[in-house]
């Protein structure tokens, strides 16, 4: 019989399993650092690097586009490679696109060293999971899952607070580029550490990949989201219409080829069973909708806050730390507590509470100035009390009632969705902020911020109410339900 990960797993010390455990925390938090970080370095790329605003949406929506293209199928390929090579690998190619970011000559340099950096990031994270659910039995998996949950939240929020720091720092004299070339020390401890502590072997029962279906789902969502990024800037020209025009019949492709792999008892991308499932139907759909609008406001705020109100890029992140800990108070003590009791109504409630702290928000920014980031603390953190009481609950949610045999594609999925909607909210509601003005100054960049708060509380809504079609009957919410107490 092969030599697999579990055979290796069954055989870590408890000491050397935690130290796996932040490993693979390590990874996770590199990675949506890097996902946020940038956003508060724009205008600097903008007036001092030469960055068009094409250039900047594609070095943000590039590198999660990228992600969202790559993550089943890289999570495949740690079913079959190995999750511990896949990790090392991909830890490796990531320390090599920062270095390549922090020394980019050109924006356009910088936009391929971030697609660069969304391959390799994507090779690597789906198998931190992977590896959680190998080395503990189900019952054990709440900590590790809970920290690795909590640290996401708070990685997410402070990208922009460790960028602002940093650029103000103006380390050595290089401004934005240390964001990048911080990662290589980091990196490299990472990649030591993951060579001594993480399991060896593969899979006992690795899937084969589709390829067809994988080719299919790329050519779908790259259809859909170059024309979204490009076609504005360049005035939709028809090849943007023809592209966008494309992505309806290859995701009719996509659908018919699983269903006949299915059909036929071959292996499929996309699970066809979990589609099937009311509960996580609906978590998709408010997944993308909250996605698009929560990571939309993280993109404009810098620069909202820079080029329209002329603060620092250190002042800029400070405004995002009240947010930051908020998220985190809404996922680690909160939505826990409070999920029994209110049930999925709680997503509606942290939605139309996130609507209100937005609204504050755009209240004190149409002031028209600011001395510091003081005057947005509060409305800051509420919006990030509302957003962690969103995003801790809505991914347990969605996968309730999954089977468990499908378990893994499902939860390939629905993280291939949230970086789905994470680069529509770049690609969406940057081209709104820009195509109003936001490529302009002072006043103009104002008044586009406002109007742009207007579509991303509109698409907050319609996620709030979405989430109310949840079922009340959740397994998730049954105490004493066998498939609650197994599941991770």
């Amino acid at each position: 019989m092969a030599f697999t990960v579990t055979d290796s797993a069954s055989a870590l010390s408890p000491a050397r399993r935690m130290w796996a455990v932040g490993v693979i925390a390590c990874v996770m938090v590199l990675e949506l650092i890097d996902m946020t970080v940038l956003n508060v370095a724009i205008p600097t790329l903008r007036d001092d690097f030469g960055a068009s605003p094409s250039h900047v949406q594609w070095m943000v929506a590039g590198y999660t586009t990228v992600f969202a293209l790559l993550l089943i199928t890289t999570g495949r390929l740690g079913d079959i490679f190995g999750y511990k090579r896949m990790l090392m690998l991909g830890m490796a190619g990531f320390t090599l696109s920062s270095l390549l970011c922090g020394i980019a000559p050109t924006p356009d340099t910088l936009v391929a060293a971030r697609l660069l950096q969304g391959f390799t990031g994507a090779l690597m994270v789906p198998q931190g999971t992977s590896l959680i659910q190998v080395m503990f039995a189900p019952h054990e998996r709440m900590k590790p899952l809970a920290i690795y949950g909590l640290l996401g939240g708070l990685a997410t929020m402070l990208g922009p607070v460790i960028g602002g720091a940093i650029i103000g720092a103006n380390w050595f004299g290089l401004g934005w580029r240390p964001i990048f070339l911080v990662n290589l020390p980091i990196g490299l401890a990472a990649l030591v550490v993951a060579s001594l502590v993480l399991p060896e072997g593969r899979s006992s029962s690795a899937p084969k990949l589709d390829w067809t279906g994988t080719l299919l789902s790329m050519a779908a969502l790259f259809a859909l989201l170059f024309p979204l990024i490009q076609g504005n800037r360049s005035g939709w020209p028809l090849w943007s219409l023809a592209m966008l025009a494309a992505a309806v019949p290859l995701g009719w492709l996509l659908v018919r080829h699983t269903r006949g792999r299915a059909q036929a008892g071959r292996p499929t991308l996309i699970e066809p069973a979990v589609l099937k499932v009311h509960p996580f139907r609906v978590g998709l759909s408010v997944t993308i909708l909250f996605q698009i609008a929560s990571t939309g406001f993280i993109f404009i705020l810098p620069v909202a806050l820079q080029s329209g109100l002329g603060l620092s890029a250190t002042d800029s992140g400070l405004a995002h730390l009240p947010m930051a800990l908020a998220v985190a108070l809404g996922i680690g003590l909160l939505s826990r507590r409070l999920l029994p009791r209110l049930g999925t109504r709680m997503m509606t409630f942290g939605s139309f509470i996130m609507i209100a702290g937005i609204a504050l928000v755009g209240l004190v920014v149409r002031s028209g100035s600011l001395a510091g980031p003081d005057a947005l603390y509060g409305p800051m953190f509420l919006t990030g009390f509302g957003m962690g009481l969103v995003v801790g609950p809505l991914p347990p949610c969605t996968l309730s009632d999954v089977d468990v045999a499908h378990a893994g594609a499902g939860s390939g999925l629905l993280k291939t969705v949230q970086q789905l909607g994470a680069a529509l909210g770049v690609a969406l509601v940057g081209n709104l902020f820009f195509s109003l003005g936001g490529s302009g100054t002072g006043a103009a960049i104002i008044d586009a911020y406002l109007q742009t708060l207007v579509a991303i509380a509109a698409l907050l809504l319609a996620a709030g109410l979405l989430a109310l079609r949840f079922p009340g009957n959740l397994r998730l919410l049954a105490p004493q339900s066998p498939v609650a107490a197994a599941a991770p």
